[in-house]
Formats: C-alpha cells, structure tokens, sequence
C-alpha cells in the first residue's frame, strides 16, 4: 500500500532576534492599553477581556519607531514563509495591519480567521507561566461529515487540533484561512502580543 500526505497546512515558529526591541515592544504595548481611549472602549463594547488596538489604531508602524523596527523582521520572516509555501507572487507580500493584544487573566479568543490576507501572525511579547495557548484547527472539519475522531497517539499532521505554546519572542505564522483561537490565559498576569496580517 503506497500512504501520501497530500495537501499540507504550512505553520512557521521562529523567534524575534532582537531582546532589546522585544523589551521595547512590551513597553510600547503597555502604554497603548493605557492612553488608547478608543481601543478600551472597544475591547469593553465588544467583551475582550482586556485591550485590543485592534478597531482604534491603524498605524502603528507609522506612529511608534519600535514597531517599524519590528516591521523590518517581519518583513522578512514573512518573506521566506510565502517561499515555504510556494506561492506564485507577483511581489513580496505586503504588510496590511497589525495590532497589539493585552489579555488579562481568564481572557481568550474565539476561533476565527482573517479575510482579505494570504499570511497572518503573532509576535509573543510577554507570557506568563499558565499563558493561553494557540489552538490551530484542521481546515477540513466542516466536511469531515462522520469521521471517527483521532487516537491521542496520532501524528501531529492527523490530528483535529493542534496546540502551540508561545514563549517570549516567538513569532507564529500561518496561512491567513486557517481557523485558529486563543486558549483562556490562565497565567496571574497578562499576556501581551502583536497581530499582524501581510496581503
């Protein structure tokens, strides 16, 4: 009998090489949950248990030095990811937004994806022992219909789900249609990220 696995989820794991920017960072986002008046209120209205800039600030990158340096890494960490996965581009995918997450204990995510780009990720800023995991689900469950569910000793490419745990510094990428979610930050202190989407 001749097996192929076809079809295959591309997801990176790398880490931001810069301490001194990643300290930066975490500062940066500290105080955006702070004066970012718009953003608080957002993450009230919509029950984010803790601060999204996600509806209020949409130029980060213009708005603070540390996170046009941080551009500068992703850029081309982004780059090799699209080579990974073989796509036919016309140009280099192209930063679209990015957003700082500040999740207090007890907050999570929903599962979800993100419309209107080719690769989406998180840079790790701050994680606390107890921090939420990534929760990444396979694409082809809504057609599964009646597969029986998984041994807990299948191979990480056959499972439903599949869990990553960040670290400080860690940067996850992924295809931008693959349905993901936050696990509830069980850590005493906050989880800090940066989300960003490239087209």
């Amino acid at each position: 009998m001749t097996i192929r696995s076809l079809f295959a989820t591309r997801f990176s794991e790398t880490t931001l090489d810069d301490p001194a920017l990643l300290a930066e960072l975490g500062d940066a986002c500290r105080d955006l949950a702070v004066e970012d008046r718009a953003g608080q209120r957002w993450s009230r209205d919509h029950g984010y248990r803790g601060y999204t800039s996600y509806a209020s600030l949409d130029d980060l990158p213009v708005r603070d030095p540390r996170f046009a340096d941080l551009v500068g890494h992703l850029n081309r960490h982004v780059a090799r990811f699209a080579d990974a996965c073989a796509f036919d581009l016309a140009r280099k995918p192209r930063l679209d937004s990015l957003w700082v997450n500040v999740l207090k204990p007890g907050g999570t995510h929903s599962g979800h994806i993100h419309p209107h780009s080719i690769i989406s990720g998180t840079l790790y800023v701050d994680v606390p022992p107890g921090a939420g995991m990534l929760k990444l689900e396979d694409p082809r469950l809504p057609m599964m219909m009646a597969a029986p569910p998984r041994r807990a000793d299948a191979a990480e490419e056959l499972q439903a789900f599949v869990y990553a745990a960040p670290a400080p510094g860690t940067i996850f990428l992924w295809e931008s249609w693959l349905r993901h979610e936050v696990m509830p930050n069980g850590a005493r202190g906050e989880r800090i990220s940066i989300s960003f989407n490239y087209r």
